[in-house]
């Protein structure tokens, strides 16, 4: 091989290691989707985690009061919309989840840090976020925290985690 065709070769590889940068921030069964920039689905940029311990996990919900946080099986045995990814907890860098979803539309979506990594949600340990922004304090969080207009194609919304802090209930980590 000549030097030039190795010079060549070399400035080109930050360009052929483009998809696998790419690849290694988002994480969960759908990131190809999102990585490619193929839609509809949805980009959860995840800030504000406690640690990088369990597994992370994205839940898509009908936008109605009934179906909003309802249990899977029922939705599912209803023929109504639920989809699930998780993905093990990135050790470094930032967390990024992609979930495709049906088409266009309004969903409501819930991310969940299981610290854990046990199938089910502690409210002492785990932490929680919606597209809001809002503090969930002590009640069951609103549908208007977590809902979210997806166009036909990737719809990037940014969800702060939230964890138990004390009497008040859900709230941020203090940055």
């Amino acid at each position: 091989m000549t030097t030039t065709k190795i010079l060549i070769a070399l400035a080109t590889l930050p360009l052929a290691l483009a998809p696998l940068a790419a690849a290694a921030q988002t994480v969960g069964e759908d990131s190809a989707i999102c990585n490619a920039g193929h839609g509809p689905a949805i980009q959860a940029n995840i800030v504000g985690m406690k640690d990088r311990a369990g597994e992370v996990k994205l839940e898509i919900y009908p936008a109605n009061e009934t179906d909003f946080l309802r249990d899977d099986y029922l939705l599912i045995k209803e023929h109504k919309l639920f989809r699930r990814i998780t993905a093990l907890t990135p050790k470094s860098g930032p967390v990024s989840l992609c979930i495709k979803v049906p088409g266009p539309g309004r969903y409501a979506i819930l991310f969940t840090h299981n610290r854990d990594s046990q199938s089910k949600f502690s409210f002492w340990t785990d932490g929680a976020g919606f597209p809001g922004g809002e503090r969930m304090g002590r009640s069951r969080p609103k549908l208007n925290q977590a809902l979210i207009d997806a166009g036909p194609g990737i719809t990037n919304v940014t969800i702060r985690a939230q964890y138990l802090r004390g009497l008040g209930g859900f709230a941020p980590m203090k940055d």
